[in-house]
């Protein structure tokens, strides 16, 4: 009789539930939506109710011919640096502010002021931003202080949706990593850093290792769920440390570039990661006794998405004629221009950046644009300046770390052109997985297989993913790159400060 275990990711534009037999098999996924609300300029709230709401739904969803009594447990992926206030019976006391949300720039600024940018980074492996959710969380004491002295506990996403199963307010160690509060060496919430932010340590949630089981059902959520109420609640992770344990990075050492909107460079480590030059920030891992730093870039595949819809209007009709993706006739397009785009250069800060240059007032620029260059070549161009601003955040883990293989995941990670380009400008093999787009619900799963003892361990992620394609650097497009990759750098400390008089408030 087959056994299953359920993995939500609740992501910021809906929740993906996904069935998963405990032989590795995806049964079954359903992806419920729901809404983001931006206001304000620099605000981004949603409705938790919406989470909890699209959970229920998309649990019916993929249980349809399935008996509930089948389900052993049900964990979560989840997207982090929430800030989500309850009252003692759970309910929320405001929308959440989610991580897009940067209204508490004011308190982040006071919080450095007291302790220093260097201290917070080494306490809590990251840079401190408004972001973050204690930074929210001082917002929310600042202005809304009747709500602040209402607050029983603060929670982040997925927690709030455990809060609703078990009634337990907890958080695992890798969402607290995102907090800006936890001390990343001694999983522990920070007491120094919760002073000096005037917020009190038992409004912070009951810390967890993801693996641990918070508890069963409650009756009335079962039923709304379609449960037993013998399904374990497994407490889960983060997404980005979901992403790196769905990538298959168990082994210390591993590493892993995901490509989607967004891309970023993570791995295992058997300690805190800590940069000098912060490039790289650093989380608790959602495997007991790992750390799982990152380097994430904002423009990949959204810039990838911008040049498409910018100058492959042809494309986008052709491949709405033939049924196809029109991704796949620009790939066609990356082959009819030349390794290094003839001199074109792009530098991808579409959206501003976080590693490697940390700066919001960043924006992409073509540069070295020549008579000779066509459509091929912009598009083209694009996807080497992804990689050049990807390579420089494998440089600042090259720096402590021997990097000569990753394995590769995300949406985009799809195209054997863009691979090849990204392996030859990073000097590295890359390892395409089979199930690129759902590394952080093969995670989930995972979690809940190991929190109930279904899988001895995490080395047993081996069923669930498999590499398709290796893809090794080909040297003469290398020399092609390390002619283009110092260009590439010094073309960003050229126009810097031109981003600033360039701003548009």
């Amino acid at each position: 009789m087959a056994k299953y275990l359920i993995a939500h990711d609740l992501g910021t534009s809906g929740n993906k539930a996904s069935l998963f037999s405990t032989d590795g098999v995806l049964v079954n996924s359903h992806t419920e939506a729901y809404d983001v609300h931006f206001y304000n300029n620099n605000w981004a709230e949603q409705n938790p109710e919406d989470w909890w709401n699209a959970v229920k739904i998309a649990t019916h969803k993929i249980l349809e011919g399935i008996d509930p009594a089948d389900v052993l447990a049900m964990s979560f992926s989840a997207q982090m640096q929430a800030c989500v206030v309850v009252d003692a019976e759970g309910t929320p006391l405001r929308q959440a502010m989610i991580w897009a949300d940067m209204r508490a720039q004011e308190q982040a600024d006071r919080l450095e002021a007291k302790l220093g940018f260097d201290k917070i980074y080494d306490v809590t492996g990251h840079r401190i931003s408004p972001s973050y959710s204690i930074e929210k969380l001082m917002w929310i004491k600042d202005y809304e202080p009747e709500i602040y002295n209402a607050t029983y506990k603060m929670l982040l996403a997925k927690d709030y949706v455990i809060c609703k199963l078990t009634g337990e307010f907890v958080t695992d160690h890798s969402e607290a990593s995102g907090t800006n509060a936890l001390d990343l060496e001694n999983l522990c919430w920070s007491k120094e850093i919760l002073d000096a932010a005037e917020i009190d340590m038992d409004k912070m949630p009951e810390l967890h290792k993801s693996i641990d089981i918070i508890g069963k059902m409650k009756e009335s959520a079962a039923k709304e769920l379609g449960l037993s109420t013998d399904v374990a609640i497994v407490c889960g992770g983060g997404d980005g440390p979901c992403s790196a344990l769905g990538a298959g990075c168990t082994e210390v050492g591993q590493m892993f570039l995901s490509l989607g909107t967004s891309a970023f460079i993570g791995g295992s480590t058997p300690k805190k990661f800590s940069d000098p030059d912060k490039v790289v920030f650093c989380f608790a891992h959602v495997i007991p006794d790992q750390y799982m730093p990152c380097g994430t870039m904002q423009s990949a595949g959204s810039s990838y998405v911008y040049i498409k819809d910018a100058l492959c209007q042809e494309e986008i009709k052709l491949a709405k004629e033939l049924g196809t993706s029109p991704y796949e006739l620009m790939n066609k397009l990356l082959d009819a221009s030349p390794v290094g785009a003839k001199g074109l250069l792009f530098l991808p800060y579409l959206l501003g950046e976080r590693s490697p240059r940390w700066n919001p007032d960043t924006s992409g620029s073509f540069l070295g644009i020549k008579m000779i260059h066509e459509k091929c070549d912009y598009v083209r161009s694009v996807l080497e300046g992804v990689a050049m601003n990807l390579d420089l955040i494998l440089a600042a883990y090259r720096k402590q770390m021997d990097v000569k293989e990753l394995i590769l995941t995300g949406g985009g990670a799809k195209g054997d052109t863009y691979m090849q380009i990204l392996a030859d400008t990073m000097n590295a093999t890359l390892h395409r997985l089979n199930h690129v787009d759902i590394a952080t619900s093969i995670a989930a799963a995972m979690i809940a297989g190991v929190g109930v003892g279904v899988f001895d361990d995490f080395s047993e992620i081996s069923k669930f993913i498999q590499v398709e394609k290796d893809v090794v650097p080909i040297p003469e497009n290398q020399v092609v790159y390390d002619k283009i990759k110092p260009v590439f750098d010094k073309a960003y400390g050229c126009l810097e400060p031109l981003f600033v008089d360039m701003k548009q408030e």
